[in-house]
């Protein structure tokens, strides 16, 4: 028997999720910035924007951009980091990783770009001073595998950062369902022209951990000092953690 996973609220196996999980990507990939504009009314920049001044990025730091996708913590981390620094732009899914490289080429920030799976880093031991993954956890079949790898390259001392969707209180979450499975594959239909990947999205964000289980496993990953901020009352969430 194959093992199985989950790939939004259906059950596939485990080698057929990323290949899935591609095709969504690979159909969005060109309106991905546009979409989530509109899904999050902005708020998505604002997240990110949090997410880098909590990673404090200094001039000289080596750091890692998994699910890089777009570029957009890429783009301020180079700038942050410097001439002397060391930032890596990565990502599973090909589209997303040209959209995000031709960003970054067309702003004049020239830094490496790789495609890679986060479950298999290619980078060794005890190498980054940061590591970061936004909005790109939920999608991989074996997160706590994933973490243990991010855990893995940073250095003694380094610091991890998730943002990634996560749980609303009890009292926002009608509302937010409602959202989410009906106002959001009608967007993703009129602007991408793409309702199922959208829908699968939502329901992806619905299968991930909430805060407290994601809180455990970065702990069971080996990161100390692990600790949350809701953000929007909780449609996202920042976690970071420290290895020791």
């Amino acid at each position: 028997m194959k093992n199985t996973t989950h790939f939004g609220y259906e059950t596939v196996e485990e080698d057929q999720k990323v290949h899935k999980v591609a095709e969504v990507f690979h159909s969005v990939a060109a309106k991905y910035d546009v979409m989530n504009d509109m899904m999050s009314a902005g708020l998505h920049r604002v997240w990110k924007i949090f997410t880098v001044a909590q990673a404090g990025v200094r001039p000289g730091f080596r750091v890692l951009d998994i699910a890089g996708g777009t570029g957009d913590l890429t783009k301020e981390f180079v700038r942050q980091a410097g001439k002397t620094g060391e930032v890596w732009h990565t990502d599973i899914n090909e589209s997303m990783l040209r959209v995000g490289r031709d960003r970054l080429l067309n702003k004049g920030l020239i830094t490496p770009t790789l495609l890679c799976d986060a479950e298999k880093l290619p980078f060794q031991d005890n190498y980054f001073d940061r590591v970061t993954v936004a909005f790109g956890l939920r999608n991989m079949t074996h997160k706590d595998q994933a973490l243990a790898e991010m855990q893995r390259v940073l250095k003694p001392g380094g610091k991890l950062l998730v943002l990634e969707f996560s749980k609303v209180p009890e009292i926002l979450q009608k509302p937010y369902d409602l959202y989410s499975f009906k106002v959001l594959p009608w967007m993703g239909q009129k602007i991408a022209g793409d309702a199922e990947s959208y829908k699968y999205l939502a329901e992806s964000i619905r299968m991930h951990p909430d805060q407290e289980t994601l809180k455990t496993m970065m702990e069971t990953a080996g990161l100390d000092r692990v600790q949350y901020f809701n953000l929007t009352a909780g449609v996202a969430a920042l976690h970071t953690g420290i290895k020791l």
